[in-house]
Formats: C-alpha cells, sequence, structure tokens
C-alpha cells in the first residue's frame, strides 16, 4: 500500500539527531551548548530540545528574546543564552524569563546592572564585526568586569569549515583578550559545528554546534560526518504525456524536444522548495534522479520522468533519505546557489512536520 500523502512533508529523524550531538560530545569532550535559534533552524524547537534533553546538554542558544521565552515555557529550567545583542527596553524581560544575555560594550553591561543584572556572558569580537567588543577594546570595559564579571567569555569563527588558518589566529586573538581579563570567566566557548568537527577535543568548557545536530557537515574531508536528518517529501499528483515542442511552467522556460512523461509534486517555493532549482534541481523517485522540469511554482513543480516508473501517489524525495540514497542538504543547497542554513530555515510552516526516532 502507497503512503499517504497529501502534501509536502518534511519527516524529521530524532535519533539521528541525538546520535549527531553525542558524537559531537564524545569529540569535543566537554557539554553541549546546542544552537536551536529560528525555531531550531526550521525543525522546531520543542521536538528538537527535547530530543537533544537525553545529551545533557549545559544549555542552550537562542537569537532573541522571544524565543527564549518561548523555551521557559516549555519548562526549559537550563541555561539560556541569547546571542544577539538586545536592547535596553528588552533586559528587564529577559531578566524575568531567567535568561542570559551576551553583552560586549560599557552601554550593554551598564543597561544590564541597571535591569537588575545577573549572569551574562562576554562577545568578543575576534573578526566577525557583528556583535560583541572588538578583542583590542577590551581594556575599556576592564573595569566594569572587576565590579561584575561575567560568568563567560566567547568568540565567533567567520570561516572554520576553511582550512585558511582563520581559525587559529582568532584563537590566538580570543586567548589574548582573555589574558587581559581581571580574571577568567568560568565558562569560555568558540567552537561551532566546524571546529569541533577539525579540531575535536577542545580546549575550552562548552561547544556550541548548531547545524551539524541538523544533519549538515563541513565538507567530505571532516573527520566527523553527521546522519542525515531532514527528509523532505512530496506526492505526485499528475503525470502527462508532451510532445516534441511542448512547454513547461510559466515563461515557457522548458521546451522538450522529444515525446516526455512529466509529473507534478505537490510543492512549490512557498512549502520552501527553493525557485532557484528551476534548472538545476533534481528529486528520487524511486530511488532514480528525476529533474526538474520548468520553473519551480509557488505550490507545485514539475519533473522529468520520462525514464522513471512512477504513478500518481508515489512519493518522491526532494532533500534526504530514499532508499539507499541520499540527496543531503548540502547537496541542494548547492545546485539552489544558497547555503544550507538559508534552505533549512526556508522551509515553511505550511509544510506538516512529522518526528521519528529519538529516545528519551
Amino acid at each position: 500500500m502507497k503512503p499517504t500523502l497529501h502534501r509536502a512533508r518534511v519527516e524529521i529523524d530524532l535519533g539521528a539527531l541525538q546520535r549527531n550531538g553525542a558524537a559531537l560530545a564524545r569529540r569535543a569532550g566537554v557539554p553541549l551548548l546546542p544552537m536551536i535559534k529560528a525555531d531550531a533552524y526550521g525543525l522546531g524547537a520543542e521536538a528538537v530540545f527535547r530530543a537533544l534533553e537525553s545529551l545533557e546538554p549545559w544549555g542552550y542558544g537562542v537569537a532573541t528574546l522571544g524565543e527564549g521565552e518561548q523555551l521557559r515555557d516549555w519548562a526549559v529550567t537550563r541555561p539560556v543564552l541569547v546571542f544577539t545583542p538586545l536592547l535596553a527596553e528588552d533586559l528587564t524581560p529577559a531578566r524575568s524569563a531567567r535568561l542570559t544575555p551576551t553583552l560586549g560594550f560599557a552601554h550593554e553591561i551598564e543597561a544590564w546592572k541597571r535591569a537588575g543584572g545577573g549572569a551574562w556572558h562576554l562577545a568578543i569580537d575576534t573578526g566577525m564585526s557583528r556583535a560583541g567588543i572588538p578583542w583590542r577594546q577590551i581594556g575599556e570595559i576592564r573595569h566594569l568586569m572587576q565590579l561584575d564579571p561575567p560568568e563567560g567569555a566567547f568568540t565567533h569563527f567567520h570561516s572554520a569549515e576553511l582550512d585558511n588558518g582563520t581559525l587559529a589566529a582568532q584563537e590566538k586573538l580570543f586567548r589574548q583578550a582573555i589574558a587581559s581579563l581581571p580574571s577568567r570567566p568560568r565558562l569560555l566557548h568558540t567552537d561551532n559545528s566546524a571546529a569541533i568537527a577539525r579540531k575535536g577535543r577542545t580546549e575550552w568548557d562548552l561547544v556550541r554546534p548548531g547545524i551539524f545536530l541538523y544533519g549538515v557537515g563541513s565538507g567530505r574531508s571532516a573527520a566527523v560526518q553527521p546522519e542525515p536528518v531532514v527528509h523532505l517529501r512530496a506526492p505526485i499528483v499528475e503525470i502527462r504525456d508532451l510532445e516534441a515542442g511542448d512547454t513547461v511552467s510559466y515563461g515557457a522556460t522548458h521546451r522538450v524536444e522529444r515525446p516526455a512523461r512529466i509529473a507534478t509534486l505537490a510543492v512549490g517555493y512557498a512549502d520552501g522548495y527553493p525557485r532557484s532549482l528551476s534548472k538545476s534541481g533534481a528529486v528520487l523517485v524511486g530511488g532514480t534522479l528525476a529533474p526538474v522540469a520548468g520553473t519551480v511554482t509557488m505550490d507545485m513543480t514539475m519533473i522529468d520522468v520520462t525514464t522513471v516508473r512512477c504513478e500518481v501517489g508515489d512519493l518522491a524525495t526532494l532533500i534526504g533519505r530514499a532508499g539507499d540514497t541520499v540527496l543531503t542538504v548540502e547537496r541542494v543547497a548547492d545546485d539552489a546557489g544558497m547555503s544550507p542554513y538559508e534552505l533549512l530555515t526556508g522551509l515553511r510552516s505550511r509544510v506538516e512536520r512529522s518526528y521519528v526516532g529519538g529516545a528519551a
């Protein structure tokens, strides 16, 4: 009997997610601070944090006040770090929700103290130029840290997946900045997914895995590879036979040169399947690659199944595993000319999520 699926659905393998996290914890040798911002990269923060709880992480990382408050609503009791700088008006509600802000400049630290204070982490900029105090300006806030020492300190690597020397250079600047502090914070952290994969055991106190948890690695040469977590599937809802010269989709950009068989999938860019895959994408049908035909539309995508045995109701895999073949997030993102992060977070709320696996 064919599986019943009326539109696109994302199947999320929580068991694979747990195993990916466990692999990084073993490799790093310290507790995890998993990043579950942006609704856990689009996969559902509540289901993801509940799965990760079995790994006993130190805490969780988010990007916004609202994301942190949502975790508290779900009864998360572990520390929750907010990695985007908070505005002054956000600090009191952040304190009320027992969130830990990441602060850098003097006015941020002083505003947090006026809001009542509490645990905070010092953000040190060693090359991202995005958030945190530049490493060379640490002396400007030294007096504030004597009065209210941070619980932790961290930096953010900009190119940890590249073997270009920048990771080591940024860590050197981080060490210099830490050495200039009045005292060493209890918790130091630098390593993201790619850094853990490259470095192995860390010298710091926590690691901050993100996209590796969700099935995206740091290249074929990385020492550790994740299991696939995300599987995007959609049913074939129509099949038609075309004659030579017939066209497909908007703009008639795809014209068949010989008789062809075209199948329509119930998934489009409103579901998060990128329109940029119109000329470069392919999906798996019965373990066989079938190229996208014509422009990906808002609600439907056409594929060429001239050489593929299939019928209405069969499932196509747009991301993930079909039999022994895997269309990785990295491959699909590369075909779309986008980053894996963008692809995952672009999976829209209209796409039904289902969860499999996972141990309590």
